[in-house]
């Protein structure tokens, strides 16, 4: 598992979060794994693009895992 800093943010966009983690290799790669049901939140199937992902939450894309931390202060 991958732990993601939020930084100075409250949430990133589901589809901005696959993009910038590397896991999907445009947006637009993002957009239509998320489409096709193949990205869960929380052990959940997403199916929105733009949902707000929170400190606390576990994203899931082929295998790997994405766990949403803040920043130590």
């Amino acid at each position: 598992m991958e732990d993601f800093e939020l930084r100075g943010h409250e949430f990133i966009e589901l589809c901005n979060l696959l993009k910038v983690t590397g896991l999907c290799g445009s947006g637009g790669m993002a957009k239509y794994a998320i489409a096709d049901g193949q990205v869960s939140v929380d052990g959940h199937v997403e199916l929105r693009k733009r949902r707000k992902i929170r400190q606390g939450q576990i994203v899931e894309f082929e295998a790997e895992q994405i766990r949403i931390v803040r920043p130590p202060k």
